[in-house]
């Protein structure tokens, strides 16, 4: 069997190391890839957003199923150009996509539909976020770029002086890019954020052990937001009356309110949510899956991946056992220095080569340079462990960090520490 995967990331890397696992024989080709996935099978040198390239490319070799990554070329459309050529594909199509590809689309969207979320509003002007922002002068308030933003786009403000240099941020200086051409401003919630991931085909859907990540740059959750530093799954306070409630009061409604608005979502559907004090509420969504949850949840799937991802396609979930089993895993992300601003890149990576069972290195930000791995990105490895309890794969993790060393590489050394619900 011949597979095209989209991306370049760990999550990229965790995919094909999957799709390995159960099936040593398939074709596997990666476009752009990075130097863990040519380890696994082909890297094209064709950028996952070059949507004529990659539907040349697949439309001469025919691939026999496609699986989209990252976020990019699902908001550009790359599903419904593949669609059209009659290429097998996995993941949404572009009014599907919107969901991540616009937070003022998504904010519209639950408010509407009653779905639980902060309350906030939309804007495309700075003069009206602004005007918002002072009229609402309880603090902190959550300012988002409306696009996307490589998970960087959202900036907690603290005080009134500093909500209204982010929108000038934002909306005038543009630091996120077309990102910026409209923002979400809404109310702060406290509480515990958690991963939910959901396999839907539109008509039945599975939900992914709960995981939880870690988006600052620092222990303690402190310095700037990043992708993702570690996450660990399933969440130990993730009991199941909790996951029964996420399911009736958060799954459940957006996926009919999904239906009612006529969007045919089919793929992994990601809903960032708090936990407070009244329950569930809706941060985010996104169109695919986490990264770096998707390098935890992986091992714990004892049903073959491309059976599931199959099955979401062609709308025959719910006559497939999607199993997982009884294991804990962790991940722990070495970024590059100076991540997540710009990283420093090119230099050499170590110990990738050091066995240690139960554990897997998922290279996000590298790329090959003759016998050497080099620093190529700002996430540069995701060190992965699964063990039968949490504690157990943490260590297995941290071990396996040990081993590795590039220059200026960071990591954060509290993940998986904070094990309860506050």
């Amino acid at each position: 069997m011949k597979i095209l995967l989209l991306g370049s990331g760990g999550r990229e890397h965790a995919l094909a190391w999957r799709l390995r696992q159960d099936d040593p024989a398939l074709a596997l080709f990666t476009a752009p890839g990075n130097a863990g996935t040519g380890q696994l099978g082909t890297n094209l040198p064709i950028a996952a957003t070059d949507l004529a390239g990659l539907l040349a490319w697949a439309e001469k070799e025919r691939p026999d199923f496609t699986i989209v990554g990252p976020e990019a070329p699902l908001c550009a459309g790359v599903v419904d150009r593949f669609e059209q050529a009659g290429i097998p594909i996995f993941g949404p199509n572009a009014a599907a996509a919107r969901l991540e590809g616009s937070k003022v689309f998504t904010k519209n969207f639950l408010l509407k539909h009653g779905l639980p979320t902060a309350p906030g509003a939309g804007f495309v002007d700075s003069a009206s976020a602004l005007a918002y922002s002072q009229a609402h002068p309880l603090f902190p308030q959550v300012l988002k770029a409306d696009g996307l933003a490589a998970g960087k786009g959202v900036i907690i403000a603290q005080t009134p002086e500093e909500a209204t240099g982010t929108i000038a941020q934002i909306m005038d200086q543009r630091a996120f890019g077309d990102a910026g051409n409209a923002m979400v401003i809404e109310e702060f919630l406290p509480g515990r954020e958690m991963s939910i991931h959901v396999l839907t085909d539109g008509l039945s859907h599975v939900i992914l052990p709960i995981a939880q990540d870690h988006k600052r740059l620092g222990e303690g959750d402190s310095g700037p937001n990043t992708g993702g530093m570690g996450a660990y799954a399933p969440a130990p306070f993730a009991t199941a009356e909790l996951q029964a409630q996420i399911s009736r009061e958060v799954v459940v409604p957006v996926l009919a309110a999904l239906r009612e608005e006529g969007i045919d979502f089919r793929g992994i559907l990601y809903i960032g949510i708090i936990w407070t004090g009244d329950g569930p509420r809706i941060l985010e969504f996104n169109v695919r899956g986490g990264d770096p949850e998707t390098q935890i949840l992986l091992p714990l799937l004892d049903t073959p991946l491309l059976e599931i991802l199959q099955a979401v396609r062609d709308r025959r979930l719910g006559a497939i056992d999607v199993r997982s089993n009884a294991r804990h895993a962790v991940t722990v992300v070495m970024a590059a220095a100076g991540y997540p601003g710009t990283p420093e890149t090119g230099a050499s990576i170590e110990g990738l080569e050091f066995d240690l069972p139960d554990t897997a290195v998922f290279h996000g930000g590298t790329k090959q340079d003759g016998s050497q791995v080099l620093v190529n990105g700002g996430r540069v490895l995701s060190v992965t462990a699964w063990a039968s309890d949490l504690a157990s794969a943490r260590d297995l993790a941290y071990r396996r960090v040990a081993k590795i060393h590039f220059a200026g590489s960071q990591f954060r050394r509290d993940i998986a520490a904070r094990l309860t619900l506050e």
